[in-house]
This record gives C-alpha cells, structure tokens and sequence, in this order.
C-alpha cells in the first residue's frame, strides 16, 4: 500500500494530452477527412452523368498545383493522424458513454467497429486503385505486379471498371462505403455533443435525424458510383477518355503524362500526329 510520501506514477505522453488529442481527433474527424470524404464521393458520383463529366471532373483534379503537397497536407497526414488516434481511443477503453445519457450502447459499438472497417478499407483502397506511392520502382516491383495500382487519371473510367472487374472487389467497396458513411455521420453526431452544440435530448433527436439523412445522401452517392462503374462499357470508355486526352493535349491544359494512361494507351499518340 503507498504512503502520501511516494511519487505519484509517470504519466506518458498519449496519458498526459488525452483531452487534447481527444479533441484534435474530433475535430480531424471533421475537418479535413470527413469534408474530403464528401467531396471523394459526391465526385464519384458523377460518373452517374456520363463518361466525359467525370473525366472532367478527375482532369480538373489533377490540373491543381502542389497536388502531392495538397494530398499529403489536407487529406494524408491528417487522415493517418485520425485513424491512429482513434485506435488508440477504441484500445484504451475510455468510452466516454457517462457523458452521452442519450447514447445507445449499440450505437457507441457500431462506431468502434466501423472504424476499424473503414481503417482496413481505406487502407486497402489506395494500394488496390493508388498503389500507397507514386514511385516508379515501387509500382513496377511491388504494387503491379500484385494486381494493385489500378487507377489511371487520365483513363479514369475505364481503369476503375477494370479494377471493379468481378464480384469481390464491388462488394468489399460496398462496405467500405456504408462503413465509412455510417462512422461519419454518427460521428458528426458525438462530436455535436463533445463540443456542445446539442446537449437536450430534443436538440440531440433532431440531429440524429438530420445525421441519418445526411448519411443516407453520401452513401447513396458512394453506392451509386460503384453502380454506375459496373455497368459502364470500358472499351467504349476509353475511346471517350482518349479523345479528350488528345483534345486537351492540343489546348493545352494538361501536358503529357504516359504514366497516367493505362497500358497500352501510353504508347498511343494523339490522333492529329497520326494524320500528316
């Protein structure tokens, strides 16, 4: 038994900065991985509209200066930060349910375990479209040769329905989706709370209520972009995602980049060099 005397025991740092990591992770939640969130999918969804309107979309996309600068600094970084902290949380066994009298225990435990979907999912979702990085010895050795690093910018279509071959992969994007929909929108919810923006239970109803209906919109986007991708013609994709290449090649507001072509593409030239 320890005397008054006896030093009290070290704490470490995570023990020492727990409310304001709790915070950073809420507050990260929302902005800026639950905000790209949105806009990921509600892009994606524009596929609904038609080859060219999302090739559009993704050449707007990588038009942007400091893309890799952008991605690391708004998207990466604070997402790694999130997902770690909140494992941490999960792990530590700090609930927090006293303080949300309103909160059912079901609740609570389908946020944890989404979480954990939604880490594995997006985890698995870059190296399966991205490939984790962009380094040319990496892609060929390792990502590419498993089957991984699938996306191409500039075949944006026709590469994502070839990554989307089959019925395993549009199933486990599925989850992902609903996974990372249901963590967000629930989490919008608690964080409401953490922060006291609704503290009543009658404030507290009415936003569960507009969190399921926001939930139901993003995950209605996701889901039918996965839809729209499984019935899109590739071949017929990529003939309208080449002709827009060489349109705006021409115009120029891209440069040439073989490297965010698919293969067999890369070698093509643009139709105006062929005709001489």
């Amino acid at each position: 038994m320890s005397s008054p005397a006896d030093p009290a025991p070290s704490q470490t740092f995570l023990q020492k900065n727990d409310f304001l990591i709790r915070r950073l992770h809420s507050l990260s939640g929302l902005i800026p991985v639950g905000a790209y969130m949105c806009v990921h999918l509600i892009t994606n969804a524009s596929l609904v509209g038609g080859v060219s309107v999302f090739q559009n979309n993704v050449f707007s996309i990588h038009s942007l200066p400091l893309l890799p600068v952008i991605e690391w600094s708004f998207i990466f970084l604070p997402l790694i930060f999130h997902a770690v902290a909140g494992i941490w949380i999960a792990r530590s066994g700090k609930s927090n349910l006293q303080q949300y009298r309103w909160v059912g225990n079901r609740r609570y435990t389908w946020q944890r375990i989404t979480g954990y979907i939604a880490f594995l999912f997006i985890f698995t979702h870059v190296f399966h479209l991205h490939g984790w990085f962009h380094n040319e010895w990496w892609l060929k050795t390792i990502a590419e040769p498993m089957g991984m690093a699938k996306f191409r910018p500039y075949n944006a279509v026709s590469s994502l329905a070839s990554a989307m071959t089959g019925i395993a992969w549009p199933i486990f994007y599925a989850i992902g989706v609903l996974a990372c929909t249901f963590h967000l929108a629930n989490g919008i919810w608690t964080a409401g709370i953490t922060w006291g923006v609704w503290l009543t239970p009658k404030s507290q109803r009415r936003a569960s209520i507009a969190c399921a209906l926001f939930g139901l919109f993003i995950g209605s986007a996701g889901l039918s972009s996965l839809v729209a991708v499984k019935t899109t013609d590739a071949m017929e994709a990529a003939k309208i995602e080449n002709a827009m290449y060489d349109a705006r090649i021409h115009a120029h507001t891209i440069t040439p980049d073989d490297h965010k072509r698919s293969d067999g593409h890369a070698v093509e030239k643009p139709k105006s060099e062929l005709v001489k």
